[in-house]
């Protein structure tokens, strides 16, 4: 053992002093001197421990825009919008409010037991981008590679031991048909996978949960998939009562941004072109912009398209553009041949949106908060620039700026590194330390995830991968960030580079 710690400290000694040549002189009063790391032994948990630590990295922005893929603003003209999760941010008592018209749903309609009733919504249980089976019942994480995440499967409210899962799946990865088959159907045999893509899910998934745990618990039989598609449902048909409920008391469900008015009209005295497409109704958006901006929010768009049934807007070929009477509250039967600034529209298509505006490709950045029916399609198909807004993102970068979590991060990846050198030992005493060294690594991995949700851990990460929701948000997203109105921060011809991506090939360090 002796012989693994004076090589590590040679080897820390040898890289800290190569760092320090590499610094600016300017600096020399935060150097150390050329004495080796001090490294000590623990011998109850059997890991080094780093007295001398790595500063920590620097705090993460919670305003910024981080770019997945290099955007010039000065060739956008036209900026669109989604409505809910985008320029809507929603209060946690939209959760509780979706949470409890659901579950009276599925009581009335659907003739679930009424104990069901007393199943109190949970916040913070459920994270986006989980998958379900809805053939053996069970919520899960996967990783961009779809491999689950072992510690992140839930029946209910029970989490499944690795055993179990072992036993469910007989693999740790899930077939890439049983996952990105986008019809739904049942592929080979496969299980059936869907992703909760978006935050309206999140009461959805609770519900789902409580009821499996409440079946279970009293042992009552029943299907998966009907379970499913009974909570899919009655979330999906509460939603005309809750724009009702949130029409009469708009303050209590949205969050005000003083900033968005401010964002509007920047944009427009820079000679941009505004448009706003959403699944919502009139009424709904009506009164939730009159509460963001004022009566004359319209003002701002050069087009308005209401209940759009995205992301069937950006797929169908062919669904005629409405016109709605807002005074009525119902369409016209008029036929649209082009689009008025001031007037409300409804369904149609994004090919019926560009040919009558000719606004397409590069020139069009729209975003949206769902990484599928508001961006998937119209960067694949439409070549549109795209921007995900990711209400989560505050919390996750309040995460990753606590000292707490810093620390046992950058543990994580010396000790990882420790692991992966020494692995190969034959020593027994020195076999003794290693598997230490796993232990560790196991509880340090534990640890990182509960900072961020205890049952599932970060939407963005399993234990090292991204995950599969991060996977296709870099994919559709050409930048993302928590809120609409942090571009604010940016100028109107800003451009947004990427971090230039390490690859396993390039570096041979424990930090990069």
């Amino acid at each position: 053992m002796a012989i693994l710690i004076e090589k590590q400290a040679k080897r820390d000694a040898k890289t800290e002093k190569q760092a320090r040549r590499e610094q600016d002189d300017n600096i020399q009063g935060e150097r150390c001197d050329d004495s080796p790391r001090k490294v000590e032994f623990c011998m109850e948990c059997g890991a080094f421990n780093v007295v001398s630590a790595k500063k920590l990295p620097k705090d993460v922005d919670v305003k910024a825009v981080f770019a997945c893929n290099e955007l010039d603003l000065k060739e956008v003209k036209v900026y669109g919008f989604d409505y809910d999760y985008t320029l809507a941010c929603y209060k946690p008592s939209m959760d509780y409010l979706l949470y409890n018209l659901g579950r009276q749903i599925l009581i009335e309609q659907y003739k679930y037991p009424k104990p069901i009733g007393d199943l109190q919504y949970k916040p913070g249980f459920a994270i986006r981008g989980l998958h379900y089976d809805i053939q053996k019942g069970v919520l899960l994480k996967l990783d961009s590679f779809l491999q689950i995440q072992l510690g992140t499967v839930y029946r209910g409210l029970t989490s499944l031991s690795n055993e179990e899962v072992l036993n469910l799946y007989k693999n740790r990865i899930i077939p890439i048909a049983a996952v990105e088959y986008r019809h739904d159907t049942d592929h080979d045999g496969h299980s059936k996978m869907v992703q909760l893509a978006d935050l309206f899910s999140v009461p959805e998934m609770c519900l789902l949960c409580n009821v499996t745990d409440y079946f279970e618990r009293n042992h009552i039989d029943y299907h998966p998939e009907i379970l499913f598609r009974d909570v899919k449902n009655s979330v999906r048909f509460s939603h005309p009562v809750m724009h009702k409920i949130v029409e009469q008391n708009v303050s209590e469900y949205i969050k005000y941004n003083p900033d968005l008015g401010r964002f509007f009209q920047r944009l427009v005295e820079a000679d941009k072109k505004l448009f706003l497409v959403t699944n919502s109704p009139y009424r709904f958006v009506n009164i939730g912009m009159q509460m963001l901006i004022g009566k004359n929010w319209k003002d701002y768009f050069d087009v308005i398209i209401v209940q759009a049934r995205k992301p069937k807007f950006f797929t169908d070929k062919s669904r005629p553009i409405r016109l709605f009477d807002e005074k009525s509250g119902t369409h016209v039967w008029d036929r649209v041949v082009k689009l008025e600034k001031g007037t409300i529209y409804y369904e149609g298509t994004v090919k019926q949106l560009q040919d009558m505006t000719n606004w397409r490709g590069h020139q069009v950045l729209y975003f949206g908060d769902h990484p599928y029916s508001d961006l998937a399609d119209v960067t694949l198909e439409h070549g549109w620039r795209t921007g995900a807004i990711i209400n989560e993102l505050t919390h996750e970068i309040d995460t990753l700026n606590r000292t707490d979590f810093k620390r046992n991060a950058n543990w994580l990846q010396m000790l990882t590194g420790l692991i992966e050198e020494h692995q190969d030992c034959e020593d027994v005493d020195e076999r003794q330390v290693f598997t230490k060294w796993m232990q560790e690594r196991d509880f340090l991995r534990n640890e990182i995830k509960y900072i961020f949700n205890e049952q599932f851990g970060s939407v963005f990460r399993t234990y090292h991968n991204p995950t599969y929701f991060s996977r296709r948000l870099f994919r559709f997203a050409d930048i993302y960030t928590s809120n609409i109105t942090n571009l604010l921060n940016y100028s109107v011809n800003h451009t947004f580079y990427p971090r230039r991506g390490v690859m396993p090939h390039e570096y041979i360090s424990y930090f990069v």
